[in-house]
């Protein structure tokens, strides 16, 4: 499970990174020049709202929901869990993109740090390592 979790976090990762060196280089060299202030200032606070809902609301209310769901299970499947991981992956790798875009469109130093922070920790928190499986699987009893 491990392995197909740490697949589909990197295929989601990778674009950003990407995106980050390019814009970047693009912004070093000059090639952008981007951004109405009617733009920067909606853009700024809901980004930083977005973020802060996807990397750190949305995982406590998926979390609190999916074990309401299982309180009277006495495991849960392996599948199930995989499908909780995975969507907690998908939703919480949305945060990069957002941090990108902040930077890309080069908002105020408020928001674009906060987003690059908060999807900073969206990256390294929800990393699919084997200790946070085994935790995972743990506490939901998963055989």
């Amino acid at each position: 499970m491990s392995k197909e979790l740490k697949k589909t976090y990197l295929i989601l990762l990778l674009p950003s990174i990407l995106g980050f060196t390019l814009a970047g280089g693009a912004k070093a060299y000059g090639f952008i020049d981007i951004g109405s202030d009617n733009f920067i200032q909606i853009a700024g606070p809901f980004i930083f709202i977005l973020c802060i809902a996807l990397a750190v609301a949305f995982p406590i209310f998926y979390r609190a929901l999916f074990a309401h769901k299982n309180r009277d299970v006495i495991s849960v499947s392996d599948e199930k869990l995989l499908k909780f991981e995975r969507t907690l992956i998908n939703v919480v790798m949305i945060t990069p993109y957002l941090a990108l875009l902040a930077y890309f469109f080069e908002l105020s130093r408020f928001y674009t740090t906060s987003a690059i922070l908060i999807g900073l920790y969206a990256v390294y928190y929800f990393y699919p390592s084997k200790t946070r499986i085994a935790f995972e699987r743990r506490i939901f009893r998963v055989k």
